[in-house]
This record gives C-alpha cells, structure tokens and sequence, in this order.
C-alpha cells in the first residue's frame, strides 16, 4: 500500500492524526502510544467535524495544565523510556531531530541546545508521536506527498511577528515542491513539515493505484475558499507493479577492472540490478552506458555511490513503471537429484519453471557431464 499526503491546503500535525485516523487508522493504537509516554492527561479527542461543507476528522490533544519547554536530547529519552512499536519510536525521533536541526540553523545554535519553544510543547509531542503511530497502525506503508500550501501573510511566534513560512518550515522544505494558496494564513507548521520531509520518500503528483480508502483531516479553523483539511489517499498496487528509478551516466575514461568495481560497490549497496550498454561518445570515443535500478526511495543514495565510485561529473535520473509477474522458489526431485526452479505464474495463469544455474552446474559437476546437458536433459523433464 501507498499512503499520499495531499496537503493542498497545508499540513499540521493533528491534521495529519485526524486525516490518518479518518482513513482507517486504529484509534486505540493513537491513544495507546500517548498512554505509553506516562504523561497523565495526555491522550486525543476526535470529532466529526465539517470544513466548507465537507465532513473531516478534527484530532484535537488533551494536554495536562503543567507544560514545559524541552531539548532534544529530552524528547528523545522521552520516546526511549516510552512502550512504544520500534517503528514509532524511530519514525518520530528521526521527526524531531529534523525539527532540532531546522531550529538549530534558524538559530545558529548546535542541535542538542534547541530549545523546541512550541514545538517541543507537550500538543507537537502528542501529535507526533499521535501521527506516527496512526501511520504504524495502517501498516506502515510507503508515503509519498504533493507539493506543500505554505500559505502567506504573517504568524505570531514566540520571538515575535514573522513572515509565513516561518523560518523553521522555510528551512525544513528545502529541496521540496511549495506553493501558496488561499486565504492567508499558515498552513504548513514546523510539526506539520518535519513530519512530511520524514514520512515521505517522494514528492509529486498523485501516484498510480487503486484507491482504497481517503482520509480528511481538519484544521482548527474554518476560513472562507477551500476546505481546510489534509486529505490523505490510501493506494493499493498489484503485487507485479512496482516503480523504480533508472540511474544512467556514460563512462569513458575507466578501466574495465575500475569500472567492474564501481558496478559491484552498487551492487552490494542496493541496486536492484546493475548493466553496461556500448556506446559512441563525443569525438567518436567508444564508450559505456552505465545503467543502475534503484528502489525509488534509494535513488539519491545510489546515484551518490555512481558519483563516488566513478570518473563521471553527472547522472540522470529517471522514474520507471515495472511489471514483473509473481513468483516462488520450488525445489524438485529430477532424475539427477534435487532441483530449485523459479516459478513464473504468466497473465494467462500458466507457469514456466526456470531452473536455478548454481543446481545445475552442481548437478552437472555430480554427474561428469558438461552443464549444456544438463540444462537440456532438465528442460525435457520439465516441459
């Protein structure tokens, strides 16, 4: 499954709890995570509410009276001693050092002496730890986002009156895909961006999919034009349909040997697959077309290990749809012993057995006879 985040009217962190929640999340899960940090009088409420017209889920904290400003290094003995799933606990530390970091360069201070002001507020810890176990419950999907509404105008903080964005969600957008719409307002909170920037591993347009649930979650106001609500989608893909990232670059200055090394330090780091295509350069020098398959999320990663580990001053990188039909790994008893074969279950339900070449090079190696024979005496037995 796919979750898409569409925040075309912003994102806050209980927007993100409601929208989440009123897509199927388990609010036992919610309301669990929050028990789990011993804070008494933490937990959420949730309430059916309309924006413009349109019914949304409002997550609205419950905070115990007594509040106090914290650092990170607070926060994250805070989620350490907490009964929480390892995914959450991780999911939301990894939040907050991206906000003590946005603070920290806002500020020109070092990370672990951020004091969070409002987001380390007792309401940013309830809902990010609220939206992280929201998300835990639906199964952890991937997450991907649009463009983020960062609205306009003016924001009232701590240290005084400040531009929207304010500086922390200028800083933790960098690199991310923004615009401004609507009344003015702030729409996207540093709560609401980190959570974002962490979830997500791509942001763009809507993905391919079958919808399976949609989610609105409400703001705390209800300004005239659009709804202010973050709506989330639920996708599903066939088990054969995946996307991956094509990372290409042309090579013509290593040696087969230094080239060959590069090709296996990609390798080992993830690709899923690795090839080389000849090709005719600049000035007619022959050359290679090196191409790497990456998981989508590990593209950046992978194309900065292509940039290390190769004489080349650039790459492209490209967004693929892939298909590949589903399969399992069956061992057989053949006339020459025990056999793995993929099976390959085609769109026509057929399957079409592919053995496994390091079983037949044994068996070859067990009966004397060159692999060849083998491979053709186990493509008879097989057909």
């Amino acid at each position: 499954m796919i979750l898409y985040l569409d925040p075309f009217m912003g994102i806050a962190g209980d927007m993100t709890v409601g929208a989440l929640v009123d897509a199927g999340a388990d609010r036992g899960a919610v309301q669990a995570a929050l028990s789990s940090l011993q804070i008494e009088g933490l937990s959420f409420s949730f309430e059916t509410v309309t924006r413009q017209g349109l019914r949304a889920t409002l997550a609205s904290p419950r905070l115990p009276r007594a509040e106090t400003h914290r650092r990170l290094p607070d926060i994250l003995a805070l989620l350490a001693r907490a009964e929480l799933p390892q995914r959450v606990r991780e999911t939301a530390s990894a939040v907050f050092r991206r906000l003590a970091e946005a603070e920290a360069a806002v500020h020109g201070c070092p990370v672990d002496k951020v004091h969070f002001h409002e987001v380390g507020a007792l309401d940013a810890i309830a809902d990010v730890v609220g939206a992280c176990a929201a998300w835990h419950a639906l199964g952890a999907p991937e997450v991907e986002c649009g463009p983020l509404n960062l609205g306009s105008g003016f924001t009232r903080m701590e240290h005084g009156t400040f531009p929207v964005p304010p500086p922390a969600v200028a800083e933790l957008v960098r690199g991310v895909p923004v615009f401004s719409a609507g009344p003015p307002m702030e729409r996207t909170t540093p709560t609401g961006a980190a959570l974002a920037v962490t979830l997500a591993s791509r942001f763009g347009p809507l993905p391919e999919g079958n919808v399976r649930a949609v989610g609105y979650g409400a703001g705390t106001r209800d300004p005239e034009g659009a709804p202010n609500v973050l709506r989330v989608f639920c996708l599903s893909r066939g088990p054969a349909d995946n996307r991956v990232a094509l990372i290409e670059t042309q090579i013509d200055d290593m040696t087969p040997e230094l080239l060959g090394g590069a090709l296996e330090e990609l390798r080992a780091g993830g690709a899923l697959d690795v090839f080389t295509t000849p090709i005719q350069a600049k000035k007619h020098r022959p050359a290679w077309l090196v191409s790497v398959v990456s998981p989508l999320p590990e593209a950046e990663r992978l194309a900065d290990l292509l940039l290390e580990h190769t004489t080349t001053t650039g790459v492209r990188i490209s967004e693929w749809r892939r298909r590949e039909l589903p399969r399992e790994l069956r061992t057989l008893d053949t006339p020459y012993g025990p056999l793995r074969v993929k099976a390959l279950t085609l769109p026509s339900g057929k399957v079409r057995l592919h053995p496994e070449w390091e079983d037949v090079k044994a068996l070859a190696a067990k009966e004397g006879v060159p692999a060849r024979e083998i491979a053709e005496a186990l493509s008879r037995w097989l057909d």
